[in-house]
């Protein structure tokens, strides 16, 4: 999937800009604050209906505009002559409208995967140092888009938590003064949960144990270090059936006022040799994992698509290089700049760094970034 266009009205600082792009590189090079994570936001916009940074779309308008609208239009694969366009538009106070070619989407949970992306930024750092959610929604992300009825079954298995949480609040706070509530009512969240849960366990096991060697190839190829970097999946229903466990918590989850069991849980654990990455990882090591694990994504998501043409994802890179020595920063672009990576959008503060990166790439652009202004170079 190649973005050949992009037009942009009202995104964040971007007031108006209409960009075409080369087909492997496309750096964009400016201070910081001007506009240039903006611009890869806007791309992730139409792969993800929504921002990788603010899900409050009316938030991302101009702060003195109604209205946003975000436009790309995509060549479906090598071997596709005819582009689609994707549409994006946003109205404060209005449902969001999102469209693929003359399809407009009722809901956009139907969009994901159809334009596969993988963004490397700073904020992936969370990762590393924020709680499990932030490494779940990791697997989710990429799950999601090579299987729709992945996200299907998380959706409909979150909102069945939610549902008990609130009884567990209800019954909990009721049970000084009143009788123990049915076990039929948890019992009937409890049995619509369990298959949903069964589901999404099974596809992130799978998941992991395919995903884990190209991780652990790309680190090494980037560090050149014997240095074994881990990534170990945790789950509650490796050791026991959801169904038991929340019946037999049950009374702990009155007294807590939530659902303590359940795939909702998992872990994702984070390692270098046996020891936590977050302690014992220097920045660089952190960075050099981080990104491993994000190009591992792309790769992944490219070998669980073989039926399309070229189903190489987008990938936006996005002030990757900072706290990088030169050689990893070498061995990342000689990575990158190979047929197994598709298209790139890349940023950076420093003009003569990417006129280095550039020169080895044969199909590239670059753009000057100013304010929410693009000027290409």
């Amino acid at each position: 999937m190649l973005l050949t266009e992009l037009n942009i009205l009202n995104f964040k600082n971007i007031r108006e800009a209409s960009l075409t792009f080369a087909d492997k590189l496309n750096c964009f090079v400016g201070q910081n604050g001007q506009g240039k994570t903006n611009l890869l936001d806007a791309i992730y916009y139409l792969s993800f209906t929504k921002s990788a940074f603010n899900p409050i779309d009316s938030q991302n308008i101009c702060h003195d505009t109604d209205f946003a609208m975000i436009q790309g239009q995509y060549q479906p694969s090598l071997a596709d002559s005819e582009p689609v366009q994707v549409t994006c538009s946003i109205k404060r106070g209005q449902k969001k409208q999102f469209r693929y070619g003359k399809k407009e989407y009722q809901r956009m949970l139907d969009h994901i995967g159809r334009i596969p992306l993988v963004m490397v930024s700073p904020e992936d750092n969370q990762l590393i140092a924020e709680g499990s959610d932030e490494r779940r929604r990791f697997l989710d992300i990429i799950i999601g888009q090579t299987d729709r009825a992945y996200l299907e079954h998380l959706s409909l298995y979150n909102a069945l938590v939610k549902q008990r949480n609130a009884l567990l609040k209800q019954y909990g706070e009721q049970s000084a003064i009143s009788n123990q509530p049915s076990d039929d009512l948890f019992e009937v969240l409890e049995m619509q949960m369990i298959p949903h849960a069964e589901y999404i366990f099974a596809r992130r096991k799978t998941f992991v144990e395919a995903f884990v060697p190209i991780f652990a190839d790309l680190y090494k190829t980037i560090a050149e270090v014997e240095e074994l970097p881990r990534l170990t999946y945790r789950s509650q229903l490796f050791d026991r059936e959801l169904g038991e466990s929340l019946h037999r918590t049950r009374q702990r989850d009155l007294i807590l006022g939530w659902t303590s069991q359940g795939i909702h849980k998992d872990e994702l654990e984070m390692q270098l040799g046996d020891y936590p990455l977050r302690l014992v990882g220097s920045q660089g090591q952190q960075k050099t994992y981080l990104i491993a694990l994000k190009l591992a994504q792309a790769l992944y998501l490219s070998m669980d698509q073989p039926s399309l043409a070229d189903n190489r994802p987008i990938l936006l890179l996005d002030d990757i290089f900072d706290k990088l020595d030169a050689s990893r920063v070498a061995r990342i672009i000689e990575l990158v700049r190979s047929e197994r990576f598709g298209q790139i959008f890349l940023t950076d503060t420093d003009r003569q760094h990417l006129t280095d990166i550039v020169k080895p790439f044969g199909s590239s652009k670059v753009f000057y970034v100013s304010g929410g202004d693009f000027r290409a170079g």
